[in-house]
């Protein structure tokens, strides 16, 4: 659970990543208050949060198993290990 966990964390993190790298190859300052104004934060979060929940849909949409399909778990069987499959 806590990989797609952290793979949304890091989908949120990409817009600042981006403009952290943009202010760097200009030279601008990264660390500079005014490099960070309050409207590119919030547009930067407005921005986070989309890529967040189309990454949702896309994970809802093309994951899991193919439809009237039914998942085995592995198991062990007649002393061996059988993985999981779906039917």
């Amino acid at each position: 659970m806590i990989r797609p966990a952290l793979t949304e964390i890091g989908i949120f993190l990409i817009p600042f990543a981006v403009y952290a790298l943009f202010l760097i190859a200009t030279r601008s300052g990264l660390l500079v208050q005014s490099s960070w104004p309050i409207q590119l934060v919030a547009k930067l979060a407005l921005g986070s949060l989309l890529l967040v929940v189309i990454s949702f849909i896309l994970l809802a949409h093309f994951s899991g198993g193919a439809p009237n399909s039914t998942y085995i778990p592995a198991h062990i069987e007649n002393g061996k290990f059988v993985p999981g499959v779906e039917r």
